[in-house]
């Protein structure tokens, strides 16, 4: 991003825009996130926004938009690339919670940030973008899981009669530990532990019985 005053090039201003406000709804929230505090992180004038967005809300629910796409497509291919092809349940699913886990904390953490806001302000969300993200975001993801799941269930690795029911379970299962320790996520040997703990847990619960 650039400071005010300093030139944005007008292809790149739309850009510099959706990256100061994902930045500032992330860390301020919806309401309390000015306009005035998003152009001068920009590097742009209110007017610049106005010529982009009709206002903050149109603004706010284009930021959700493409931020819950890129990660929804990331979290896509860390499905396609650990669970298309399971030889060994146990290593398999873990390497795929550790991926998982690291998008949370890498250059796409804003996003979380940003929907950890949006549950604690709910109220004053724009119920189309909610349902968006819902539908597009976790919704997404868990339908790509339950997917991948079923197959393992198909194949006779796996025993699942509700394969949404089960990517729930897993999804939430990898990163149980930072429900109470959130500093578990950015320490490796504790991110491993979590995620080895919960895919062990899920498949006591999900392998088929003689």
């Amino acid at each position: 991003m650039t400071g005010r005053g300093k030139p944005v090039a007008q292809p790149d201003k739309r850009r510099a825009i959706l990256a100061a406000a994902l930045t500032l709804f992330a860390r301020d929230g919806y309401t309390r996130a000015s306009q005035d505090a998003i152009a001068a992180a920009a590097g742009v004038s209110n007017r610049t926004i106005y010529n982009h967005f009709a206002d903050k809300a149109e603004l706010f629910q284009t930021v959700m938009r493409e931020s819950t796409q890129r990660v929804a497509d990331t979290m896509v291919d860390i499905i396609d690339r650990h669970l298309s092809k399971v030889v060994d349940p146990e290593t398999d699913l873990v390497d795929f919670g550790l991926a998982w886990l690291g998008v949370l904390i890498g250059e796409l953490a804003p996003h979380f940030a940003l929907i950890r806001q949006i549950n604690a302000e709910v109220d004053h969300i724009p119920p189309t973008t909610l349902q968006h993200w819902r539908q597009n975001g976790p919704g997404r993801t868990r339908r790509e899981l339950a997917e991948r799941l079923g197959r393992l269930a198909e194949r006779g690795t796996l025993a699942i009669d509700d394969p949404e029911r089960a990517a729930g379970h897993l999804m939430l299962l990898i990163s149980a530990d930072n429900l109470t320790d959130p500093d578990a996520l950015h320490d490796p040997d504790a991110r491993t532990a979590m995620v080895t703990a919960g895919v062990r847990i899920f498949l006591y619960g999900y392998t088929p019985r003689p």
